[in-house]
């Protein structure tokens, strides 16, 4: 796996490995980067309670060569969001008792989960992820708890242009029965997010063990899902809600398919253009 553009990814890769003190460690520098990015070692290390020979430690752990170098991670990656914060801290301080703060609220967080995401998101490993889609003998898809609908979505888009993608687990179907058929030339596509479904870390740690590649959707560089991901994507899902919000999942998502019909060309276009006519001969789509 390549190192990651983002501290988040960074720790991704490497947290299943790391140690109780380390992975506390961990936890601070992604929930504090602005911190880390503006107050040196010895305070970081005072506002954390975590000593500078951890920090350090953590720093090489995930493949920095120093300290310093995680540091300037961080400042670059908070360089640009200062104003977003604050404009979103003022968006949640409004009155929660109206229908229109609220909106405000959801709309707010969903649009910051999506900026967030488009100026963090990795190209090369979305590209290479889309590609891997591409060229897989099977596709299989996986998404438990909130994450069914969603996935269950990716493939109703999917099958309009492709015939090789396959949902596991979908209602009350076997998901050893799929997984035990995935093998080197395939790929599992799985989406979990906080509490994270134990079917869903199982079948990206037999994936991997199959040979197959393995695309996680996420929401946190600790989903244990991540140590299994040859493509992780860590996807903010902020919400002044009590659930995750999908929003930008949703855009990650969307954008996977999109790139997809663009690379097959006609092809794509001949097999949806034969799905909607058939369609509109069995009377699926309302006619006035």
């Amino acid at each position: 796996m390549t190192l990651a553009a983002r501290i988040e990814d960074r720790i991704a890769e490497n947290y299943a490995d790391l140690s109780t003190k380390l992975r506390a460690a961990a936890d601070y520098v992604v929930a504090n980067q602005m911190d880390v990015a503006a107050r040196s070692l010895r305070s970081v290390s005072a506002a954390s309670g975590v000593s500078p020979p951890t920090l350090s430690r953590l720093a090489r752990q995930i493949g920095f060569a120093s300290y310093e170098d995680m540091r300037e991670m961080c400042r670059h990656a908070m360089g640009e969001r200062t104003a977003s914060f604050a404009e979103r801290a003022e968006r949640l301080g409004a009155d929660p008792d109206t229908g229109e703060a609220m909106l405000e609220r959801q709309a707010g967080a969903c649009m910051e989960n999506i900026a967030h995401l488009s100026e963090n998101v990795d190209p090369a490993r979305l590209v290479a992820a889309v590609d891997a889609l591409a060229q897989a003998r099977e596709v299989v898809l996986f998404g438990a708890f909130s994450s069914t609908g969603i996935v269950e979505y990716m493939a109703y888009l999917a099958h309009y242009f492709c015939r090789n993608w396959t949902l596991a687990g979908r209602m009350g179907a076997s998901l050893g029965a799929v997984v035990s058929d995935i093998g080197p030339d395939d790929v599992a596509l799985i989406v979990t997010k906080a509490p994270y479904a134990r079917q869903a870390v199982t079948a990206a740690a037999l994936a991997q063990e199959a040979g197959a590649q393995t695309i996680i959707i996420t929401d946190s560089h600790a989903c244990p899902a991540n140590k299994y991901a040859t493509f992780p994507f860590i996807v903010p899902s902020e919400s002044p809600q009590f659930f995750s919000s999908y929003a930008a999942t949703l855009a990650l998502m969307e954008t996977m398919i999109a790139m997809l019909v663009a690379q097959s060309g006609d092809d794509a276009s001949k097999r949806i253009r034969q799905v909607e006519a058939e369609n509109r001969a069995l009377g699926d789509f309302w006619a006035g």
